[in-house]
């Protein structure tokens, strides 16, 4: 059983970075750029069931999404209100206007600003609380599944591909 899922873990992630070389491919965006502050924003309510004081309101505008919906980048604004937050993918944020004040669930309570920048793990729960309003740009990212994680380092391993740093690394 074992064996099997790491077979089709190695199979899931070879086909999402392996081409069909007969099958017609969408056109490929390569480059993307918008100003954020053009970006048509879209009210993305938050659960109700989240929300612990105020009234926050919440929108977002989509920049870009990568060709296999692995990555997202969006602008997204919030006015006062405190509210339980889930992340379902990681992402980093960096605070473009305004501020929040984190306490996430490992009890690590931060607050951010104008310039900070932020990651929070997918799976995982922080509390935020806006005192006026927050802008952010969001940098998301769909975590490979365990055995597809596994074997895709384990490739970079047989590969010899050393950890890189630096943004073109």
């Amino acid at each position: 059983m074992g064996m099997q899922m790491m077979l089709a873990s190695v199979v899931a992630m070879a086909a999402r970075v392996v081409p069909f070389p007969n099958l017609p491919q969408p056109a490929a965006k390569t480059f993307v750029a918008k100003s954020g502050d053009n970006l048509v924003m879209h009210a993305t309510p938050i659960n109700p069931d989240w929300i612990i004081s105020g009234d926050p309101q919440a929108r977002t505008g989509e920049h870009s999404r990568s060709n296999d919906d692995a990555a997202y980048t969006a602008i997204w604004d919030c006015t006062a209100g405190e509210f339980r937050w889930y992340f379902y993918w990681d992402e980093t944020v960096m605070i473009l206007d305004g501020g929040v004040h984190i306490l996430a669930e490992d009890g690590t309570e931060r607050t951010l600003e104008a310039g900070d920048v932020a990651f929070f793990a997918a799976g995982t729960w922080a509390s935020w609380s806006v005192d006026n309003y927050v802008r952010k740009v969001a940098f998301l990212r769909k975590p490979f599944p365990k055995p597809v994680a596994l074997a895709y380092r384990l490739r970079s391993l047989l590969r010899g591909d050393a950890p890189k740093s630096g943004i073109a690394a």
